[in-house]
């Protein structure tokens, strides 16, 4: 496990750093949630383009640190001091990227939840034409998620091919019609994402959840870099195994899904309640005075 301790000569340089005693406290426009395991030499680049594309706006970045042993949890102990949107949370025990989400998104104070994959293959300003997407797509009060469609792939062949069955299988069993669920960069109001069901590998299956709940899925392209260090947390032959045990779980999880409908709370309708308030007082009047009345004709006699 590594040292929890910063070297001093480890320098860090950010895109317009501020004091950390000028924490953001006020209410956020978006949260990017950033599971890493491992990650390290990925961190503070990735941080400072996160940091230009919501210039301007009330963010947070919330990177979950899912037990790495490498120099992660340094970087970024020594960028946490400079970057007051940066919130670093530790998972003690390995418990995978669902996790790893999961535990940002409940620690999460934005309206707007963006998830980045932190190995450095995302590019944080294509949140700007998600959140645009998502934007024009809830016009009509519907609950949206945009989710990005890699449009040149930067990996290698065996996990292209590996990719490619993955999806047969999630459109063939699950009618997962959008072109590429296992995108990492995706944007969802806080709101829906709370209302999805959480287990292992949730992530991979998002765009199904979202319509199992009644939203919409938007697919918008993004780009897609080569990773430039460190090495992939999947192997082959455990993605494809894993995601058919998975799909069939999904299966039966969507099979049980809630009825979906708009919900709408029944009020009096304002004349009315007002009509029914003096008639109620009128009434309550005229039995208070017959009262006194024979109070007094009482005391008389």
């Amino acid at each position: 496990m590594a040292s929890s301790s910063v070297s001093k000569s480890f320098k860090v340089s950010v895109a317009n750093p501020v004091s950390a005693k000028k924490r953001v406290t006020k209410v956020l426009d978006i949260s990017i949630l950033v599971p890493v395991m491992n990650e390290a030499g990925n961190i503070r680049p990735l941080i400072d383009e996160i940091c230009t594309a919501m210039a301007g706006r009330q963010f947070e970045i919330i990177y979950v640190d899912d037990a790495s042993d490498d120099a992660t949890a340094e970087e970024l102990l020594a960028i946490l001091g400079d970057v007051p949107q940066l919130r670093v949370l530790r998972h003690t025990k390995r418990a995978g990227q669902s996790a790893a989400i999961r535990s940002g998104l409940l620690q999460a104070k934005g309206t707007l939840i963006g998830i980045l994959d932190g190995d450095g293959q995302n590019v944080p300003t294509d949140f700007q034409g998600l959140e645009a997407a998502m934007t024009d797509a809830s016009k009509d009060g519907v609950m949206v998620m945009a989710a990005g469609i890699r449009q040149r792939r930067n990996d290698s062949p065996m996990r292209l091919l590996a990719s490619r069955g993955a999806k047969w299988i999630r459109t063939s069993l699950l009618g997962d019609t959008h072109p590429d669920s296992g995108c990492g960069i995706k944007i969802l109001p806080r709101d829906l994402f709370m209302q999805l069901p959480f287990f292992n590998h949730m992530h991979r299956f998002m765009p199904s959840l979202v319509r199992r709940h009644g939203g919409i899925v938007i697919g918008v392209p993004v780009a897609h870099r080569p990773r430039i260090v460190g090495a992939s947390k999947y192997r082959i032959l455990d993605r494809l195994l894993v995601g058919v045990s998975d799909v069939i779980g999904v299966i039966w999880l969507l099979r049980r899904g809630p009825a979906q409908g708009d919900v709408a709370e029944v009020m009096l309708p304002k004349t009315g309640h007002r009509s029914i308030a003096k008639k109620v007082g009128k009434d309550a009047s005229k039995r208070l005075s017959k009262r006194v009345l024979k109070g007094l004709k009482d005391v008389a006699q």
